[in-house]
Protein backbone atom coordinates (compact mmCIF):
# COMPACT_ATOMS: atom_id res chain seq x y z
CA UNK A 1 0.00 0.00 0.00
CA UNK A 2 1.50 3.16 -0.44
CA UNK A 3 2.11 6.13 1.66
CA UNK A 4 3.53 9.04 1.32
CA UNK A 5 5.26 10.65 4.49
CA UNK A 6 7.11 13.86 5.62
CA UNK A 7 10.99 12.71 6.05
CA UNK A 8 13.31 15.47 7.34
CA UNK A 9 11.36 17.81 5.35
CA UNK A 10 10.75 16.40 2.20
CA UNK A 11 7.49 14.41 1.12
CA UNK A 12 8.44 11.01 0.11
CA UNK A 13 6.38 7.87 -1.19
CA UNK A 14 6.88 4.49 -0.12
CA UNK A 15 4.86 1.08 -1.35
CA UNK A 16 4.73 -0.91 1.88
CA UNK A 17 2.91 -3.40 3.82
CA UNK A 18 0.88 -1.58 6.73
CA UNK A 19 2.10 -2.53 9.36
CA UNK A 20 6.12 -2.60 8.32
CA UNK A 21 7.39 -0.47 11.27
CA UNK A 22 8.87 2.93 10.37
CA UNK A 23 12.60 1.89 11.33
CA UNK A 24 12.22 -0.43 8.31
CA UNK A 25 10.76 2.50 5.82
CA UNK A 26 13.87 4.69 7.17
CA UNK A 27 16.18 2.12 6.74
CA UNK A 28 15.10 -0.01 3.58
CA UNK A 29 12.72 2.10 1.68
CA UNK A 30 14.51 5.10 1.60
CA UNK A 31 17.54 4.45 2.51
CA UNK A 32 18.28 6.20 6.14
CA UNK A 33 20.66 3.98 7.77
CA UNK A 34 21.21 6.87 10.79
CA UNK A 35 18.44 4.95 12.98
CA UNK A 36 19.63 1.64 14.58
CA UNK A 37 17.92 -1.30 14.82
CA UNK A 38 19.02 -2.54 18.70
CA UNK A 39 16.57 -4.82 20.70
CA UNK A 40 13.11 -4.05 18.32
CA UNK A 41 11.50 -3.84 21.18
CA UNK A 42 11.69 -0.08 21.82
CA UNK A 43 13.83 -0.32 25.32
CA UNK A 44 17.25 0.43 23.68
CA UNK A 45 16.80 3.66 22.28
CA UNK A 46 18.80 3.11 18.89
CA UNK A 47 15.88 3.60 16.88
CA UNK A 48 14.91 7.02 18.13
CA UNK A 49 13.07 9.44 15.75
CA UNK A 50 11.22 12.83 16.01
CA UNK A 51 7.73 12.29 15.23
CA UNK A 52 6.02 15.75 15.23
CA UNK A 53 9.12 16.86 17.78
CA UNK A 54 8.71 14.10 19.99
CA UNK A 55 11.40 11.50 20.63
CA UNK A 56 9.80 8.03 19.29
CA UNK A 57 11.02 4.42 19.02
CA UNK A 58 10.62 4.27 15.00
CA UNK A 59 10.62 -0.20 15.57
CA UNK A 60 7.55 0.73 17.52
CA UNK A 61 5.58 2.40 14.76
CA UNK A 62 3.52 1.05 12.35
CA UNK A 63 3.90 2.95 8.63
CA UNK A 64 0.40 3.34 8.85
CA UNK A 65 0.02 5.41 12.12
CA UNK A 66 2.07 7.66 10.82
CA UNK A 67 -0.39 9.99 8.28
CA UNK A 68 0.99 13.83 8.54
CA UNK A 69 3.12 13.40 10.99
CA UNK A 70 6.34 14.93 10.35
CA UNK A 71 9.26 12.34 10.89
CA UNK A 72 12.93 14.20 11.53
CA UNK A 73 15.89 11.07 11.60
CA UNK A 74 19.37 11.74 12.64
CA UNK A 75 20.12 12.79 8.88
CA UNK A 76 18.21 15.90 9.35
CA UNK A 77 19.33 17.00 12.55
CA UNK A 78 22.51 19.11 11.17
CA UNK A 79 19.86 21.72 9.45
CA UNK A 80 18.39 21.37 12.97
CA UNK A 81 18.98 24.60 15.51
CA UNK A 82 19.50 22.71 18.49
CA UNK A 83 20.94 19.29 16.50
CA UNK A 84 23.34 20.80 15.25
CA UNK A 85 24.55 22.18 18.45
CA UNK A 86 24.31 18.87 19.76
CA UNK A 87 26.28 16.76 17.42
CA UNK A 88 28.89 19.67 17.19
CA UNK A 89 29.03 19.26 21.21
CA UNK A 90 29.42 15.18 20.88
CA UNK A 91 32.17 15.57 18.36
CA UNK A 92 34.20 18.48 20.84
CA UNK A 93 33.90 15.75 24.19
CA UNK A 94 34.11 12.18 22.06
CA UNK A 95 30.96 11.21 23.31
CA UNK A 96 30.68 8.60 21.04
CA UNK A 97 33.14 5.25 21.31
CA UNK A 98 31.44 2.38 18.66
CA UNK A 99 28.69 5.27 17.61
CA UNK A 100 26.20 2.20 17.74
CA UNK A 101 23.24 4.20 20.20
CA UNK A 102 24.37 7.45 19.14
CA UNK A 103 21.81 8.67 16.68
CA UNK A 104 19.05 7.68 19.12
CA UNK A 105 20.81 9.46 21.80
CA UNK A 106 21.44 12.81 19.77
CA UNK A 107 17.34 12.56 18.77
CA UNK A 108 16.68 12.62 22.81
CA UNK A 109 19.10 14.99 23.64
CA UNK A 110 18.00 17.50 21.00
CA UNK A 111 13.98 16.72 21.97
CA UNK A 112 15.15 17.39 25.96
CA UNK A 113 17.00 20.76 24.53
CA UNK A 114 13.94 22.02 22.50
CA UNK A 115 11.65 21.97 24.84
CA UNK A 116 13.79 22.43 27.89
CA UNK A 117 16.91 24.51 27.08
CA UNK A 118 18.35 24.52 30.47
CA UNK A 119 17.39 21.35 32.28
CA UNK A 120 17.98 19.85 35.23
CA UNK A 121 19.87 16.62 36.15
CA UNK A 122 16.94 15.03 37.13
CA UNK A 123 15.17 16.81 33.42
CA UNK A 124 18.24 15.17 32.03
CA UNK A 125 17.75 11.80 32.98
CA UNK A 126 14.19 11.30 32.42
CA UNK A 127 14.75 12.67 28.59
CA UNK A 128 17.94 9.91 28.17
CA UNK A 129 16.10 7.46 30.07
CA UNK A 130 15.69 4.03 27.81
CA UNK A 131 18.35 5.24 25.72
CA UNK A 132 21.00 2.56 25.91
CA UNK A 133 24.69 3.13 25.66
CA UNK A 134 26.88 -0.18 26.04
CA UNK A 135 30.20 2.01 25.67
CA UNK A 136 28.97 3.89 28.54
CA UNK A 137 29.23 7.28 28.03
CA UNK A 138 26.78 8.61 29.75
CA UNK A 139 28.49 11.23 32.09
CA UNK A 140 30.35 12.81 28.75
CA UNK A 141 26.65 12.29 26.97
CA UNK A 142 25.26 14.77 30.35
CA UNK A 143 28.48 16.69 29.87
CA UNK A 144 27.49 17.70 26.20
CA UNK A 145 23.50 18.33 27.25
CA UNK A 146 25.41 20.70 29.85
CA UNK A 147 27.68 22.53 27.49
CA UNK A 148 24.70 23.06 25.51
CA UNK A 149 22.55 24.47 28.12
CA UNK A 150 25.00 26.49 29.69
CA UNK A 151 25.57 28.25 26.14
CA UNK A 152 29.29 27.21 25.22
Amino acid sequence: MPYTIDVNGAKRTVDVDPDMPLLWVLRDELDLKGSKFGCGAGLCGACTVHIDGQPTRSCQVAISTIGSASIATIEGMAAHQIGAKVQAAWMALDVPQCGYCQAGQIMSATALLSKTPRPTDQDIDAAMSGNVCRCCSYTRIRAGVKQIAEGK
